[in-house]
């Protein structure tokens, strides 16, 4: 987070380890020494060991969500930022109700009946020009965000011996991410793409897809860093860990991603602030990590995305509902 321990918030800490406690250690672990099979959906979150996952990654989830809309007869225009709304505001008796009647991309101006939000929190207040209080754009223009690169190599083998009882492909360790707590290199997690997908590997029984997450700062140094820079960088911290050989390298890539983490420090504290004028506007709905400013999983994080299409379908779930996903004492998955 790139920050002390003691400047983030407990919040994110409680949210992380909802459910997570000595009683559901000891149970996980008699129930692997006594070998009994046990339904991973009765396990809490922290301990699953087995999950679905898209056969081409998470992307191919979004891409036939994105053909279906299509079908259906929507239309997706890529590569348009939105920079701004346009509003109408009706009393009614002491009440006051706005709305949000056309969103700005670029010259263009598009009418809408519903809008629904997954864009950083930070950039959707900035939209609305000098509409909000200056106390609301200031929390808003404060809220922070820790930004993301991941170094992806290509190689043949890695130096890893697999000494457990799972069989994978080219008997490669059978993780799928592992963090790395050597304070020695920048790395922070790394992903084997072999293991979460074969069919993401061209060769899976030959070659390794690494991922080397680096958590960082937009405009840091490592940020600014040139691509074969980092790549440089990313191939010798696995050598010094002793991962890989320089040699056993075949092809690269870098891709980076702006606000990745919606973090818990700075204006934070003051977020309701921002949360209760977003709310303001009736036909208005914030979902998602970003949208919310909250770092919940990508289940979760569809799940408020359902709960806004019952709200504006009448379903008996109010806009309370779309924001109270996941502030519950347990995760929603232990439940199903």
């Amino acid at each position: 987070w790139g920050r002390h321990p003691s400047e983030i918030s407990a919040a994110w800490g409680a949210q992380r380890v909802k459910g997570l406690s000595i009683k559901a250690l000891l149970k996980d672990m008699f129930r692997k020494v006594f070998k009994k099979k046990g339904n991973s959906k009765q396990v809490e979150t922290s301990l699953i060991e087995e999950f679905w996952y898209p056969k081409y990654g998470p992307g191919h989830l979004w891409e036939t969500v994105a053909a279906k809309v299509v079908e259906a007869g929507g239309r997706i225009e890529f590569n348009a930022e939105v920079n701004g709304f346009l509003m109408e505001a009706e009393t009614q008796g002491t009440a006051s109700e706005k709305r949000i009647t056309g969103v700005k991309v670029g010259e263009k101006e598009y009418s809408a009946d519903y809008v629904v939000s997954s864009m950083a929190v930070k950039d959707l207040v900035g939209c609305f020009g000098n509409e909000p209080t200056d106390d609301v754009a200031k929390v808003a223009a404060g809220l922070p965000y820790r930004d993301f690169v991941t170094v992806g190599l290509l190689v043949k083998k890695l130096d890893l011996e697999n000494k457990t009882k799972f069989k994978t492909l080219g008997n490669i360790v059978p993780d799928c991410w592992i963090y790395v707590q050597d304070s020695s290199v920048k790395v922070g997690r790394l992903q084997i793409f072999n293991n979460w997908s074969p069919y993401m590997v061209k060769n899976p029984d030959e070659t390794v897809w690494i991922g080397m997450e680096y958590f960082c700062k937009e405009g840091d140094d490592f940020w600014t860093m040139d691509d074969d820079s980092r790549i440089k960088m990313a191939t010798d911290e696995l050598v010094k860990m002793g991962i890989i050989k320089s040699e056993y390298c075949l092809d690269s890539c870098c891709e980076k991603v702006k606000k990745a983490y919606p973090a818990y420090f700075d204006t934070y504290a003051e977020f309701d602030l921002v949360k209760n004028y977003l709310n303001t506007f009736d036909n208005l709905y914030c979902v998602g990590r970003n949208g919310q400013h909250r770092y919940n999983n990508m289940d979760h994080s569809m799940a408020t995305a359902l709960r806004a299409v019952d709200c504006i379908n009448g379903n008996d779930v109010s806009k309370d509902d779309v924001w109270n996903v996941n502030t519950e004492q347990s995760y929603h998955e232990t439940k199903k």
